[in-house]
């Protein structure tokens, strides 16, 4: 099974429960169970503003997902998610953002003329 290739959808709901994360990481485990890896998607729409109870249960979900050979995939982050999630270091892969890379080759920036060069 290709690594892109989503194994489960499981959509995630708030507020975050310290009881209801060993459930969400039981759900990874069952949707990645008996592939060759492969990716679970999380839809995060649901699960209210950003805090710490949420990063947890992302990190958790995806150390789950790395220990049964997959990863976690996340949908419907908001830009608030997605920020905490870079404050404290972690990083996943989104539905709908283009990576950052180096633009194409023949692209210039624009440079202003009076700009000094720096």
């Amino acid at each position: 099974m290709d690594a892109k290739t989503p194994v489960a959808v499981l959509v995630l709901t708030g507020p975050v429960r310290p009881d209801a994360v060993a459930g969400w990481c039981a759900a990874v485990r069952e949707g990645l169970a008996g592939g060759a890896g492969g990716v679970v998607v999380c839809d995060v729409g649901g699960l209210g503003p950003p805090g710490l109870a949420a990063v947890d249960l992302l990190a958790r979900l995806e150390l789950t997902a790395r220990r049964a050979g997959g990863r976690i995939r996340l949908r419907d982050a908001g830009p608030a998610l997605v920020a905490l999630l870079g404050l404290v270091g972690l990083r996943f892969q989104t539905e709908g953002q283009v990576e950052e890379r180096e633009p194409p080759l023949g692209v210039e920036e624009a440079v202003e003329t009076g700009d000094p060069a720096g």
